[in-house]
């Protein structure tokens, strides 16, 4: 038992032991702790007649703060794979270069082009084996031999194969889109079309998404990632220009703190 004991102590992976100490620093300090950010986003994907489009929005929010305006949420897997992350911008960022740096050294070991059901695995495995903590709901598309292939992978584990799909914060709204328009064998330009159009709604009807339309076509003679396709919402110009002397706004109290003599040390 205490070889076991000290094996799992050396298991790299998640650790835990801060818990405590941080909820105890929390409540008594009275210190806020850094929020994750998370991308509340609106991603999607669809399968037209020579192979697969690809869309995420741009934006990325820290709780009710708009962190950034311009995260990429289409990671490159391999040059015939691309893959649209959502939830925890951390985790879908780290999981996504993990798999695609495995899957180049497949390539390299076998000489062959990576197969989208190999990501689909990695990916998989590697999510399930941690139940969820890591939060990475992912779009993994891309074509190989067989064809065009595109998935959804849940952040337990799971996994789904459809024509169309949507995760993410806006992803009710860009399904409506999909459910009313999309049809079997389309050409590139009508699906890229609906992609932009169904992240559009996404982008228009949630608030974790916004700013502008990025897309991926991937086919087998090449692939294209367009950055971006299309603004969305565009800043708009203020109509007057508001100037306030000094004075203007009450100050109802006033306090002062005396502080200590400052030591500062350098090495």
């Amino acid at each position: 038992m205490e070889s076991l004991d000290g094996e799992e102590a050396h298991r790299g992976g998640f650790s835990f032991e801060n818990v405590h100490r941080n909820a105890f620093i929390s409540g008594r300090a009275n210190v806020s702790f850094p929020k994750p950010m998370k991308t509340g986003t609106t991603i999607a994907g669809v399968v037209f007649k020579d192979g697969i489009v690809l869309g995420a929005d741009t934006r990325a929010t820290s709780g009710s703060i708009v962190a950034d305006k311009n995260c990429a949420k289409i990671h490159y897997m391999a040059p015939n794979i691309y893959c649209c992350g959502a939830g925890t911008a951390a985790d879908t960022e780290n999981v996504t270069d993990m798999v695609s740096s495995q899957l180049q050294l497949h390539r390299l070991s076998t000489g062959r082009d990576s197969r989208v059901i190999t990501a689909l695995r990695m990916l998989t495995q590697h999510l399930f084996r941690y139940q969820g903590h890591i939060g990475a709901a992912l779009v993994l598309g891309g074509v190989d031999f067989s064809g065009p292939h595109l998935y959804c992978v849940y952040p337990h584990g799971s996994s789904s194969i459809l024509p169309f799909v949507t995760m993410g914060s806006g992803s009710l709204a860009a399904m409506s889109v999909f459910e009313d328009r999309f049809r079997p064998g389309m050409e590139r330009e009508e699906a890229m079309e609906l992609v932009k159009d169904a992240i559009r709604s996404g982008i228009f009807n949630d608030l974790g998404s916004g700013s502008s339309v990025d897309l991926c076509v991937i086919t087998r003679e090449k692939t294209e990632y367009i950055r971006p396709h299309d603004v969305a919402s565009e800043r708009g110009e203020k109509a007057m220009q508001f100037s306030y002397q000094p004075g203007t706004t009450a100050v109802l109290s006033e306090s002062r703190v005396t502080l200590d003599d400052v030591i500062v040390q350098t090495v």
